[in-house]
């Protein structure tokens, strides 16, 4: 990716120095990530997979932890450039709309931290909160992408922020909200159903960030569609649930099957407009 002359965003906490990351207390290794499949995306289930695990490993809750300021380093410096990026992106489709587009926060932490949607750790993967508007990662999940996932790469590591970027969009829209209502009324699998039209929308606006992103400001280089691409497949159900239990069980899908994430991803990138993304009334 060209990220070089990207405006970085300061619309970034950090909490990686404080104890525990921001979340005291509370650590998960690589077991409890290989249990969860990482979680990777922001879904209602992971959430609540983790409230129940800190209830069963006994975790009190924690105190939020204070920022430690805007961070400077480079290993941040990818997703500053990325956030910023979405935020000018979606600024201008917002403002093409005849609204403002407020932007989300980033919250960068190690280990865990407590969100206003409850408390989280490494092991969810990054994950959007409407509860603070907030996008939380912690940067070792891009390891986990590149080893773990196969799916190396500047732009594979921007797809997963511009996928929770999606979500922010949603809640700025209403979506989530009416989801989450909607989701009340119904049982399990219509649930999860719901809930993949959800993440597919994401992933649909992540490919609308990369069209415009690109058009305006020409960020993309040979083989990033293809990093792109290749990380929504590896993220895909049907591709974790093979890996992890052998054997895939199609309705307890929560983020849809790694065609379908290929599928909705190039559909907005080829698309450009909010049009091109009605996951809800899809087949």
């Amino acid at each position: 990716m060209r990220l070089g002359g990207s405006r970085r965003s300061t619309n970034v906490e950090d909490y990686r120095s404080s104890p525990g990351g921001g979340r005291p207390g509370m650590k998960f290794g690589l077991g409890t990530i290989a249990v969860l499949a990482i979680g990777y995306f922001l879904g209602i289930n992971p959430l609540t997979m983790l409230g129940i695990m800190n209830d069963m490993q006994g975790s009190a809750p924690g105190s939020q932890a204070a920022p430690q300021g805007a961070p400077t380093d480079q290993d941040s410096d990818l997703v500053r450039a990325v956030l910023g990026e979405t935020e000018d992106t979606w600024g201008a489709i917002f403002q093409t709309r005849g609204e403002q587009y407020p932007p989300p926060t980033l919250a960068l932490f190690r280990g865990g931290i407590q969100s206003a949607c409850g408390s989280a750790s490494s092991a969810s993967g990054p994950f959007y909160c409407p509860g603070d508007q907030k996008v939380y990662i912690d940067l070792a999940f891009y390891d986990e992408l590149a080893g773990q996932f196969q799916a190396p790469g500047d732009f594979a590591q921007a797809y997963v922020l511009a996928h929770e970027v999606g979500h922010h969009v949603q809640n700025v829209l209403g979506t989530l909200g009416k989801v989450q209502q909607a989701q009340q009324r119904m049982g399990e699998e219509e649930r999860n159903q719901l809930q993949v039209r959800v993440e597919l929308q994401a992933d649909c606006y992540a490919g609308i960030w990369a069209h415009h992103a690109d058009k305006s400001r020409g960020i993309l280089e040979p083989g990033d569609i293809e990093e792109g691409l290749k990380a929504a497949s590896a993220v895909g159900d049907d591709t974790i649930q093979r890996r992890m239990q052998g054997h895939v069980v199609p309705e307890s899908f929560t983020h849809g099957s790694a065609e379908q994430r290929m599928d909705w991803f190039t559909r907005g990138y080829k698309g450009g407009e909010l049009a091109s993304c009605d996951t809800f009334s899809a087949r």
